[in-house]
């Protein structure tokens, strides 16, 4: 019988690859479909609002990653207890979503003047700025981000850790060691060890 979920992204791990660690922690079995960039001008039509990653579940589609990731965190049994801790989970999954948007433009820009700008300033202020506050708060929550153990804001953190790396360096989190024993803790699970090393070899 064919898994009840479908995750539809392109080959890449990307705004996806938190999803994909969820359901890997779960034990939840899932179709991980991956579009080659000549196909999606036929796909994009048929996805909500053009634009991917979509979960597919019961007949129903439904976009946008973050919102994927909430969901599939309930099912997986990472959130908070109450709707504070939630909205806290929250709060730090969108800040660590704003880092991830800010290189990303750095990364996709065109214009070599203004992408040399836009990195400089990623590495020199915006990304300590991020990190120093995210060192803190893990340091205050036993290690995790938030609530003081596991919760889905630190699978999405770590989800993008490779990507963060390739733009960044992967020497980087030496200066922030809460944060780098974190990123190894999530790694070192099982199910996610498993994957990760199971995973497509991606550019992104």
């Amino acid at each position: 019988m064919a898994p009840a979920y479908k995750l539809t992204y392109f080959d890449g791990r990307g705004v996806a690859e938190a999803a994909r660690f969820l359901f890997k922690y779960g034990e939840v079995e899932f179709e991980d479909v991956r579009v080659k960039r000549d196909d999606w001008p036929q796909l994009k039509e048929k996805t909500p609002f053009g634009q991917l990653p979509v979960l597919e579940h019961n007949g129903k589609q439904i976009g946008q990653s973050i919102s994927i990731c909430r969901y599939l965190a309930k099912v997986v049994k990472l959130t908070g207890n109450d709707d504070w801790e939630n909205l806290e989970i929250d709060a730090t999954v969108d800040t660590i979503n704003d880092l991830r948007q800010k290189i990303s433009a750095a990364h996709w820009e065109q214009d070599a003047e203004k992408k040399k700008k836009l990195r400089e300033t990623l590495l020199n202020e915006t990304i300590p700025y991020y990190l120093q506050r995210l060192e803190a708060q893990a340091q205050k929550n036993k290690g995790y981000l938030v609530l003081g153990h596991l919760t889905w804001a630190d699978m999405y953190f770590t989800s993008g850790g490779t990507g963060f790396d390739q733009f960044v360096g992967s020497n980087t989190f030496d200066k922030y060691p809460t944060l780098k024993a974190l990123r190894e803790k999530v790694e070192a699970l099982p199910a996610i060890k498993k994957w990760m090393e199971a995973r497509p070899k991606t550019e992104f």
